[in-house]
């Protein structure tokens, strides 16, 4: 929802706007406080959404976002407001730097237009960048950690072992492929993808019976 509320600030021939952005994340919960908050602060339009913080759809973000010329402020209430974590809030930030957006959190006192305000997003930007680093580090070790415990990683096989033996058993007695295929209930692809050897070859009583680098993707059980 997008309210218009005040008259236009005349600066330079060149009109200048004030945006805010308001928030909450259910039906239930209310704007009014930071409508009220935003109305103060001499807003000229309102953005609402109502979105979990987690969620990237957006609407009203994104028409605000789009509605922002330079010269603009986009205020809001609180941070968690705009940011649905501190990458995407530096990301934000730095999209309104780029366009020579001012920006405004009323709570934490953020105004990108002082030194103090500047100083705060390169501290958010750093942060943002803590957090990647330390996602990566414990993905990582996560990683170690299930390898050391003998877990195997990725997708699961698409066939068991169970239907692997039994599909080069019918192979080895000349069934075809494609049946094969339709019996276990994928395609000629996977069926060769689950047979193949360490060279990604698929043999036949010792024979190569097809070059795993030449297999098309089937469609349609083809």
């Amino acid at each position: 929802m997008t309210q218009r509320l005040a008259s236009l600030t005349i600066l330079s021939n060149n009109v200048v706007m004030k945006y805010g952005y308001a928030r909450v994340s259910t039906d239930d919960q209310k704007t009014d406080l930071q409508i009220a908050a935003l109305q103060k602060a001499s807003c000229d339009f309102i953005f609402t959404d109502t979105a979990s913080g987690a969620s990237s759809t957006r609407p009203e973000l994104t028409r605000c976002l789009a509605s922002l010329q330079a010269g603009d402020t986009l205020i809001v209430w609180k941070l968690d407001r705009l940011g649905r974590s501190l990458s995407h809030l530096v990301a934000v930030l730095s999209y309104l730097q780029k366009r020579g957006i001012s920006f405004l959190s009323l709570t934490e006192a953020i105004d990108t237009e002082s030194a103090a305000g500047r100083l705060m997003g390169h501290m958010l930007a750093a942060l943002a960048e803590f957090e990647r680093a330390l996602i990566v580090e414990r993905t990582q070790t996560g990683l170690k950690a299930a390898k050391n415990h003998g877990t195997k990683l990725g997708r699961k096989p698409s066939l068991s072992e169970d239907q692997r033996k039994h599909a080069r058993e019918l192979l080895d007695k000349g069934e075809s492929p494609l049946v094969i295929a339709k019996l276990l209930n994928v395609c000629r692809a996977t069926l060769y993808n689950s047979l193949k050897d360490k060279a990604g070859d698929l043999k036949i009583n010792g024979t190569d019976a097809v070059n795993f680098d030449c297999v098309q993707q089937c469609a349609d059980g083809k």
